[in-house]
């Protein structure tokens, strides 16, 4: 079960006006489940996105990266995207390009736009040809099940292993006046430990933004939300994180991210962003608990995130948390090994939550274990370590490792 998440109503959701979703049933890897997404962009939309680190990308990034660049000037424009789960179209090859173009070339013909004009995303299993057949069959559906109020749906679609799907909206007026929408979903509960983004996540506003500016939103966005997750320490090979600005809400288009209006619609996205993240480490597979761990008093945030990475992937400190059992020396092993060079154990602080386990690097001399178990108990806890070193801090989300996750795993692919 997830950690405290439920699905968001889909009258919660608001639609994005210029942003259509239409979804269908391919049978691409099992039948009678939602596993094809078409999701369809008004001409003059403003379309940003990272991507997977992984070297070993699948097709249908490297086809993304090459058709963003080539309508990152709006001589076209990226027009639709074509989603399908079941299936990464990873470590397939030439092949795997080939079938990932072909789909392209389908939706575009039904759309009257250039293939370049594109975007494809699969997730899945990898190492298995893409059934491009499937998803062209079931391209009439999805195209005909198209409109604005279709955002649960789309969230639905595009899991895999998730047990709910995710997505969260706002509206905002931003300092202009205007009224905007920003409507979210994202997929992931396994392979999580975004260099970059999620396994999947599409955000979309009707705010008016420069295309100059959407590759830097998305990496900020990204950055604070999506490359502040793990589940299992591992990479996806189909990381994408794009987002969408269909330029419809009427005001002057922003065209930077420090003005008043840049800085109110970046606080907003960011907020759901991080919900979006948030929420795969809540459903994570075989998740029982969701922890912040915070290190502050670093003299880099990069150092910071380096330490909090460290603890997050341990497996020792993960199933400790599974079993409420406060051993968290675990912890203090995590930070030392973490390959901070410099770093004085003798000026470090651990906290969980409000207790104060380590001093000094040593056990803090009123800690009691069963402080420490009241805290490990609960279904969210704080990781806080203090350095005491310099002023800079980040965050990293998590869950503990179970039983339920080695099942998982063992029986994806059955």
């Amino acid at each position: 079960m997830p950690v405290n998440l439920v699905a968001t109503a889909a009258a919660d959701l608001y639609p994005v006006p210029g942003v259509r979703w239409g979804i269908a049933e391919a049978g691409i890897r099992k039948a009678n489940r939602k596993d094809l997404a078409v999701l369809l962009l008004d001409e003059g939309a403003s379309v940003g996105a990272v991507f997977t680190q992984n070297r070993f990308c699948a097709a249908p990034v490297q086809i993304c990266r090459e058709h963003l660049a080539k309508n990152s000037g709006q001589s076209l424009g990226i027009r639709a995207m074509l989603i399908n789960t079941g299936n990464a179209n990873a470590g397939t090859g030439h092949d795997g390009l080939s079938r990932a173009q072909s789909t392209c070339i389908e939706l575009a013909r039904a759309l009257n736009v250039s293939p370049e004009q594109i975007m494809p995303f699969s997730t899945g299993v990898i190492m298995e040809p893409l059934p491009h057949e499937r998803i062209a069959a079931g391209l009439p559906a999805a195209l005909a099940d198209a409109r604005q109020d279709n955002w649960a749906n789309a969230a639905e679609a595009i899991m895999t292993t998730d047990t709910v799907p995710k997505a969260f909206s706002t509206r905002i007026t931003l300092a202009g006046g205007a009224l905007v929408t920003i409507t979210g979903i994202s997929k992931g509960a396994g392979m999580i430990r975004p260099n970059m983004a999620t396994m999947l996540g599409f955000m979309a506003t009707d705010a008016c933004v420069s295309q100059a500016l959407m590759a830097q939103l998305a990496r900020e966005l990204a950055d604070a939300s999506f490359n502040r997750i793990t589940i299992d320490g591992d990479t996806s090979t189909n990381d994408s994180f794009v987002v969408i600005a269909s330029n419809q809400a009427g005001h002057p288009p922003i065209t930077s991210l420090d003005s008043p209006d840049g800085q109110v619609l970046r606080a907003a996205m960011m907020e759901i962003a991080q919900k979006l993240a948030q929420a795969i480490v809540r459903d994570g597979e075989g998740a029982t608990k969701f922890m912040s761990i915070q290190v502050e008093g670093g003299k880099t945030a990069e150092e910071c995130r380096q330490i909090a990475y460290s603890i997050a992937h341990s497996p020792l400190v993960k199933t400790a948390f599974f079993a409420s059992d406060p051993n968290l020396g675990r912890i203090l092993a995590a930070v030392g090994y973490a390959g901070i060079a410099d770093l004085d154990q003798t000026r470090i602080d651990l906290y969980l939550d409000d207790v104060l386990v380590a001093k000094n690097g040593g056990r803090h001399a009123d800690y009691l274990e069963a402080d420490g178990q009241r805290v490990m108990k609960q279904s969210e806890i704080t990781v806080r370590v203090v350095l005491g070193r310099g002023e800079a801090a980040d965050t990293v989300w998590t869950c503990d490792l179970s039983y339920d996750y080695v099942k998982i795993n063992a029986d994806y692919r059955s």
